[in-house]
């Protein structure tokens, strides 16, 4: 009986395992006599019954109502989240540091090709563009002389131009040509503006086909009150030009009303003002800057150049990285000399910078302190115009002023939902407690540059309710937006 029992069994293995390569198959006799499932018949006659019915129904409904929940969801997350702000028109004059190039002479050996040779070091310190010169034909005080449309053989071609405007382009960097009349003469327009303005017409037509970016013109004022302004401004208006060219000028000696006044008289591109004025309060400045900030797109601020001077030399008691801390953060457009970046006094020659990029092993305590104190300040300039040509809030940012004394002013910029940055100036001889306050500050902000590395170090958080700076020394701060 055990034997049959065993064969039983041994047969029921051969059926289910066969054993193939190595492998084990397994086998399902087809007529085991158990059934699994429903047949299809009967699936069919239970899926028409009421229940099942009733089932499918409201799994049907279920899923759409869902979906519509999740659609609505979405939409309702879409319109209560909040809304991206609008960028404002901005042309390239708008975007970064315009760095002044008044004697090409002195800026390079080589005129027009050294200036050519030098892109690479303006282009690091991401300049948007040049303000060329004047570079051509006159002799002071000899109207018969002037020649706009000529290269002066002193410092190069028109050959030389082109190769510069060329090479300039491919860097991002726009070249504007000064064609102020009589640079060194007693009066610019030779007491004759009627006729001058007449070459000027002609001489901004023929740069701007050998493809110059923008015409300067110094004393613009007297310029703009002329019978020839308006054929002058139709020349920038042209539409068929794939890149918007700038009509440039400066004033003097305008007040703060007077200088509104003709901005938006004179319709100009961008207007350099020389405001605000160093020697003037932080009261008076903070007044100034309040003014004329919503004219920010065009407006350029300049505190130096050929007839003011540099600004080391314009603001010899405060520290010029304290003015470069204020004029890249200002609502408006950064204009520099030749020679700020680095703290060049009136008269120095310009080859101190280039000595700069492989700088000697000094002997001399004092040369190699300067040295040192130079290539500092150049590092600082180059991080605030890295800033200023990234961040939306100081690029375009509204300002809000915070704070104002006869020695300090402490201000805002914000933009939508960008990092909000911060700047407060002391120039006073004695420190100051600023008490700010505005509904988007926080307690604390973070330091991001400093003239006092000792009191306020890069990345240090500060107290914001009283903010503490020491005489002649300047902070940007930034904040993240919070909502």
């Amino acid at each position: 009986m055990k034997d049959v029992e065993l064969k039983e069994v041994d047969q029921a293995k051969q059926l289910m395992t066969r054993e193939i390569n190595g492998c084990v198959k397994v086998t399902v006799p087809e007529n085991t006599g158990v059934k699994y499932g429903l047949s299809k018949d009967e699936l069919i006659k239970i899926a028409g019954t009421a229940g099942w019915i009733r089932t499918r129904w409201a799994l049907l409904v279920l899923f759409w109502l869902g979906w519509v929940g999740m659609l609505a969801g979405a939409i309702v997350i879409i319109v209560q989240a909040p809304r991206c702000k609008p960028i404002p028109e901005m042309n390239w004059w708008n975007q970064g540091l315009l760095y002044q190039i008044s004697d090409v002479n002195a800026f390079s050996d080589n005129g027009l090709k050294g200036v050519e040779e030098k892109l690479d070091y303006l282009s690091q310190m991401k300049v948007k563009g040049l303000v060329l010169g004047p570079i051509h034909t006159v002799k002071a005080d000899q109207p018969n002389t002037l020649d706009l449309t000529s290269v002066k053989p002193e410092v190069g071609t028109e050959n030389e131009l082109e190769s510069l405007l060329k090479e300039a382009h491919k860097k991002g960097i726009s070249i504007v040509l000064n064609l102020t009349p009589s640079y060194e003469g007693e009066s610019v327009w030779f007491h004759n503006l009627t006729a001058v303005a007449e070459k000027i017409k002609e001489a901004c037509t023929y740069w701007l086909n050998k493809g110059l970016d923008g015409i300067f013109l110094s004393n613009l004022g007297d310029l703009e009150k002329s019978d020839s302004w308006p054929s002058i401004q139709a020349i920038f208006n042209q539409t068929d030009k794939t890149k918007k060219v700038a009509l440039m000028g400066s004033v003097t000696s305008l007040s703060v009303d007077d200088i509104s006044v003709l901005l938006n008289r004179s319709g100009v591109d961008l207007l350099l003002t020389g405001q605000p004025d160093p020697a003037e309060s932080g009261k008076k400045q903070a007044e100034v800057i309040q003014k004329l900030g919503h004219l920010q797109m065009s407006l350029g601020w300049s505190l130096s150049g050929r007839t003011l001077g540099s600004l080391a030399s314009r603001t010899p008691a405060v520290p010029v990285k304290l003015f470069h801390i204020l004029l890249f953060t200002l609502p408006g457009t950064p204009v520099l000399n030749t020679g700020d970046e680095v703290g060049l006094k009136t008269g120095e020659k310009p080859q101190t910078m280039w000595d700069l990029k492989t700088p000697d092993e000094e002997t001399n305590a004092t040369a190699k302190a300067l040295q040192e104190e130079r290539i500092a300040v150049r590092n600082f300039f180059k991080a605030l115009s890295d800033l200023r040509g990234k961040e939306r809030s100081l690029l375009h940012g509204e300002y809000v002023s915070l704070y104002s004394s006869p020695t300090s002013l402490a201000f805002l910029r914000l933009w939508d939902q960008s990092e909000r940055f911060l700047t407060a100036v002391n120039w006073g001889t004695d420190s100051v407690t600023m008490k700010l306050t505005y509904s988007d500050l926080p307690a604390q902000a973070q330091v991001r540059l400093s003239t006092d590395a000792a009191n306020l170090a890069v990345d240090r958080m500060v107290s914001l309710q009283k903010l503490e700076l020491g005489p002649k020394q300047a902070v940007l701060l930034s904040y993240p937006y919070a909502g």
